[in-house]
């Protein structure tokens, strides 16, 4: 089971993602900030992270320059979502191998194709997306 961590501050969002990507055959963890999201990237790499980017101790864009750092081979899909959609985020996210920009609100089957597109399908048997 392809497993994806989820980094955002907002409970509801990652609630909501959660419950979905379960349904769709993924195995979820979450942090609920940059800098326990780094912690659980550094001690077992996910199949996929997906963050945002305004988040307290450390933001969405601190996080994915540290992955950068911390894991300079790293193979893992980054999905970032938000809600900031000026030219600096676009740019700066442009910049990251395999890292996609996701713009809120963000549609679960965006999110599920993308997935799809980096792992392959995450559904099991019986699950329903």
């Amino acid at each position: 089971m392809k497993r994806i961590l989820i980094v955002d501050d907002e409970a509801h969002i990652t609630l909501v993602l959660k419950m979905h990507l379960e349904r769709a055959g993924y195995a979820i963890e979450t942090a609920n900030n940059g800098k326990a999201g780094l912690e659980a990237v550094t001690r077992q790499a996910p199949d996929a992270l997906i963050t945002d980017i305004q988040m307290p101790l450390m933001t969405g864009r601190e996080l994915c320059l540290a992955i950068g750092q911390a894991l300079p081979a790293r193979t893992f899909p980054i999905l970032v979502m938000t809600s900031r959609t000026d030219r600096e985020e676009r740019e700066w996210t442009a910049a990251i191998p395999l890292l996609e920009f996701l713009e809120k609100p963000v549609s679960m089957r965006s999110v599920l194709s993308r997935l799809e597109k980096h792992l392959g399908s995450g559904v099991v048997a019986g699950a329903t997306p």
